[in-house]
């Protein structure tokens, strides 16, 4: 998250990728956030949450920075990377894992 937030701080100079491979390094970065949050919470849903919000506090972020725009496909292709990534990661997360946010004894049913 620190790295997209550099990337996206610094001021446009005309050396970006043209428009149809932008979304391309949208969807990658926010796949790859996707998948490693994934691996880290064991969920996808959790996941995908905070991949998107930041997604959103990301480009409105861009929208401030000088030379920088913030576009709406740019959010869906954050979203639909966010979306892959997630549900790939949420596959790899450690069985059983303590994770405090999920009941098990006599909570909620197993999935």
């Amino acid at each position: 998250m620190g790295l997209l937030w550099w990337l996206s701080d610094q001021p446009a100079t005309g050396m970006g990728l043209p428009h149809p491979w932008d979304k391309g390094a949208h969807f990658l970065a926010y796949g790859l956030l996707g998948f490693l949050l994934g691996v880290a919470f064991g969920d996808f849903r959790p996941a995908l949450l905070l991949a998107a919000l930041y997604g959103v506090v990301d480009e409105w972020h861009q929208s401030w920075v000088p030379g920088r725009e913030a576009f709406g496909w740019d959010l869906v292709a954050d979203f639909l990377g966010a979306c892959l990534g997630a549900r790939w990661g949420g596959r790899w997360g450690a069985p059983g894992a303590f994770r405090p946010w999920r009941r098990r004894p006599g909570g909620w049913p197993r999935r």
